[in-house]
């Protein structure tokens, strides 16, 4: 059995957000002592572990609790866990494609000024004037 606090050090996971999660639904409400602290067992350990490592890869709540619906599950029903590696996949691939557009409009910024101050700095110019990009790199492009 281990208390809230060492669930969080050994899952790096904050004792509001191991609570947060109870509320949610994603952990079940733990056994209490009889002086009214908190006791999980090893499986709410590999539920934390799951949910923190889902997180980390940057899932939804949403889709981690979908995840956690499956346990258990058999055949066609794994499908989901499936769409949502899918999906996650396809967002991230999105976010990676948006900070290319956005690392080469900055490139193009910072070497748009020649290091001379006697004139109006074209890097505060393109700051101020989005039209001056070349494409779109505010995750709409």
């Amino acid at each position: 059995m281990y208390s809230i606090g060492e669930l969080s050090r050994r899952t790096g996971v904050k004792v509001p957000t191991i609570r947060f999660y109870e509320d949610k639904g994603l952990l079940p409400k733990p056994e209490r002592t009889a002086g009214n602290q908190r006791r999980y067992v090893t499986t709410v350990l590999n539920r934390l572990q799951f949910i923190r490592h889902g997180r980390d890869l940057g899932l939804p709540l949403s889709d981690i609790e979908a995840l956690l619906s499956l346990e258990g599950a058999h055949g066609d029903d794994l499908n989901r866990a499936h769409e949502i590696a899918e999906r996650q996949l396809a967002d991230v691939r999105e976010r990676v494609a948006q900070l290319v557009r956005l690392e080469a409009e900055l490139t193009r910024i910072a070497s748009a000024c020649d290091g001379g101050h006697d004139h109006v700095c074209a890097v505060l110019h393109t700051f101020g004037d989005h039209s001056a990009c070349l494409g779109p790199h505010d995750g709409k492009g």
